[in-house]
């Protein structure tokens, strides 16, 4: 009996919205420790991945498989996905007036991975993620999301990932909307996790239209996506000349056969 491939695996991926077909057979592979970054126009597929390997219930998967360390993700619950390892950042979170940043990260971590940590532990790792992400404590008193900046929100996130210590974290559009500096912030903020024994193996798929945020985030594998397929896959230099030559030229590449 063959040994599970490590990694989360995307194969033969197709999935659907109201009934059009989106993604149109994606093979991607996503190993521990490793950044790739999933680049592409708008409308090329990129969010559609993101929402169908989650688990969202608008997006209805078609064919294919996605596995994370050998454990099929569409055989279980969006929950489930969770606990398995898997963790996704939105592009737009929504605000939750009322439930302080606290109460909302330890309900989620309980959610998780629950009765791994008693109280006092928990709170003794909040603060020291804090302190790795350069945060201020008053953070946590503050309402989800309510009134918060787009740089504030996006380090919430970092700091929910932090905390929940996924296998794979999956970020979309993490850069929308972001000035130079709550970039640049959030760029810190992923690579110090990084360098956490809780975070230095977790695998990325940054999914960006832009390659803004890679300067801060250092791909080791680049992947371009149009019309729902993977079209080219190369190392950080192919985001590079995504920047200086735009997409038209690659997509030109690819009608004419050229690898």
């Amino acid at each position: 009996m063959g040994v599970s491939k490590r990694g989360l695996v995307i194969s033969g991926l197709r999935a659907a919205v109201d009934s059009k077909e989106i993604l149109k057979g994606i093979d991607l592979t996503v190993e521990p420790g490793k950044v790739h970054a999933l680049m592409g126009p708008n409308g090329s597929g990129k969010s559609t991945l993101a929402f169908a390997m989650s688990g969202h219930p608008n997006y209805e998967v078609l064919g294919g498989s996605v596995s994370l360390d050998g454990t099929d993700l569409l055989g279980l619950s969006p929950d489930k996905r969770a606990r398995a390892g898997l963790f996704l950042s939105f592009q737009y979170p929504a605000a939750i007036p009322g439930v302080s940043v606290a109460n909302f990260i330890r309900t989620a971590r309980m959610a998780v991975k629950p009765d791994d940590l008693p109280p006092a532990k928990f709170r003794a790792m909040i603060y020291e993620k804090l302190e790795v992400l350069d945060m201020d404590a008053a953070f946590l008193s503050r309402y989800v999301n309510d009134g918060f900046s787009g740089g504030e929100k996006k380090r919430l996130e970092m700091l929910q990932l932090a905390i929940l210590a996924p296998k794979y974290a999956v970020l979309d559009e993490t850069d929308s909307g972001l000035d130079v500096d709550a970039l640049q912030s959030v760029g810190k903020s992923i690579e110090a996790m990084r360098a956490t024994d809780d975070g230095k193996d977790t695998g990325f798929l940054i999914i960006t239209h832009y390659p803004r945020i890679l300067r801060h985030v250092p791909a080791d594998v680049v992947h371009i996506m149009m019309d729902g397929r993977i079209v080219k896959t190369g190392g950080p230099d192919l985001a590079e000349r995504v920047e200086r030559e735009g997409y038209d030229t690659i997509r030109e590449e690819v009608a004419g056969g050229v690898a």
